[in-house]
């Protein structure tokens, strides 16, 4: 797509964002050279040895539905069918062992976060992603999977990441162990604290983790795995009620100027903070009195007042540890480079249609645009 269709398009902005974000990573990946390329901003040494995995397994948790969907714009779909041949030469280079960018699958505890994330992707883009890969490159993928089942999660949302790359490896045709599902949904389930939050494990923190992990996840893999036992089925239900009311939430935080809270931690995730509102958004299951029209502005403006920050990439594109620009003091010991791009996963209405009413809506104002200019709006209620 041109830059001059961005003008006055939010889609085209998103696409063009999107891209400018997944580039450095996608094409040094498919092309062999991410380790020999992609520059590692980190606190401890030892992150460098994840952080390969990190940016691929980020990025494409927000673009898989955009990958996987065919546009009706020609460009559109000229972009979106390159992007999916990169993103899979990526897969490739990622689980060969014989490639130089084979990425970290084994060692340490990293990988069981971004294998899932990678694994969510393939939920999120199953023909893109998995149907379109030959035999081969199959196989190496199942076993790179395969390799987290070696070490234990922490018992807190690290619970999901485990449930999710088994409920991948079940959507794959593979084994897959139903307990490692079952104890994520049923402990998370105990960890329910009301109107529409979980706590991180025991407990609550005042962070974005329900968005960054815990509401995306829980939805993704109970769709999937609802089917296969009665008590799971029973769970369904609520898991997208309170997902939905954590959505409401969620708009409600962004202000008028498109900023939100800063509290609790990963910061430096940026607009990753609002997957779980881009998630309803995408499966079009938004709450009540919030029109798609009016997520769209307001993600539009949290992304533009981001993305656009003086210092958010280096000089060769790839992004610098911050939320409004280069902040490296928001970057906590896990944190490096490849952790940011789960800023990505804001993208994920990018999986809808172009005439969907999420894009074509008028430019609607959202709550605290519409509650600090004076207009009328509902009496917010909790679940």
């Amino acid at each position: 797509m041109n830059n001059r269709s961005v003008v006055g398009n939010d889609r085209s902005y998103w696409i063009n964002t999107m891209i400018r974000i997944a580039d450095p990573v996608i094409k040094a990946l498919a092309s062999k050279t991410l380790r020999a390329t992609m520059p590692v901003e980190n606190k401890k040494e030892e992150q460098l040895q994840f952080s390969h995995l990190e940016a691929f397994a980020r990025t494409l948790i927000g673009m898989a539905p955009w990958l996987e969907n065919p546009a009706q714009d020609p460009e559109e779909e000229k972009l979106r069918l390159h992007y999916g041949e990169l993103v899979r030469a990526g897969l490739d280079a990622a689980t060969d062992p014989e490639s130089p960018d084979f990425l970290n699958f084994s060692k340490g505890m990293q990988p069981i976060v971004d294998t899932a994330f990678l694994a969510n992707a393939i939920l999120r883009a199953p023909n893109t992603l998995w149907d379109r890969l030959d035999s081969r490159v199959q196989g190496n993928l199942v076993k790179a999977m395969k390799a987290t089942r070696t070490r234990k999660p922490g018992f807190n949302n690290w619970l999901l990441f485990a449930a999710m790359t088994e409920t991948a490896l079940g959507v794959m045709g593979e084994d897959w162990d139903t307990m490692r599902v079952d104890f994520a949904l049923k402990q998370h389930e105990q960890w329910y604290l009301g109107d529409g939050m979980y706590g991180d494990g025991p407990h609550y923190h005042a962070d974005y983790y329900n968005s960054f992990v815990i509401q995306p996840m829980l939805v993704d893999i109970i769709e999937q795995v609802h089917v296969y036992y009665e008590d799971w089925a029973r769970m369904r239900e609520n898991i997208l009620i309170r997902a939905q009311r954590y959505a409401a939430v969620q708009e409600r935080s962004i202000s008028p100027e498109g900023t939100f809270p800063v509290t609790g931690r990963s910061l430096a995730y940026r607009f990753g903070a609002f997957q779980s509102l881009a998630h309803n958004s995408l499966r079009r299951e938004l709450p009540d009195g919030v029109a798609p029209a009016q997520v769209r502005c307001a993600l539009s403006a949290v992304i533009r007042r981001l993305i656009e920050a003086p210092g958010t990439f280096d000089e060769a594109g790839w992004l610098k540890i911050g939320l409004c620009g280069h902040q490296p003091e928001l970057g906590e010991t896990y944190i490096s480079t490849g952790s940011l791009y789960l800023c990505s996963a804001v993208f994920l209405p990018l999986g809808l249609p172009a005439d969907d009413e999420f894009w074509r809506g008028a430019d609607t104002p959202w709550t605290s645009q519409k509650v600090w200019s004076g207009q009328t709006v509902a009496i917010d209620k909790a679940l």
